[in-house]
């Protein structure tokens, strides 16, 4: 097993069991080994939005969607960063994306019926 993938396994766990700096701890370390990777993009943006670091994760997951734009999580996450952020009509866009790419995820079409005057 690569350092990497051992690093983003911990944070993957820590994440899971919602201790979020320690998961943030351990996706840096996997995020500078590999940074273009996808998947340590979106899980250091979840833990960063779960600890209110809504600049980091908007960051992270704008990242996320460079490297794979058919991500539609990721189109949720920044919108849902942005509307932290007080930035609604491009929040309504990013998580409005994400409803188009899957129609069928309720958590979408819920935060954008929240998003909508």
């Amino acid at each position: 097993m690569s350092k990497t993938y051992y690093y983003y396994q911990k944070g993957k766990n820590c994440l899971q069991q919602k201790d979020l700096v320690r998961a943030i701890i351990y996706l840096e370390k996997a995020m500078k080994a590999e940074p273009e990777k996808a998947s340590i993009r979106e899980a250091l943006a979840i833990a960063s939005y779960n600890l209110g670091f809504y600049p980091m994760a908007r960051d992270h997951f704008r990242k996320a969607l460079e490297i794979d734009a058919a991500n539609h999580f990721a189109y949720y996450g920044l919108g849902l960063s942005l509307a932290k952020l007080g930035k609604i009509e491009a929040a309504r866009g990013q998580i409005r994306i994400a409803a188009v790419m899957d129609p069928d995820c309720q958590d979408y079409h819920n935060a954008l019926q929240k998003l909508t005057p």
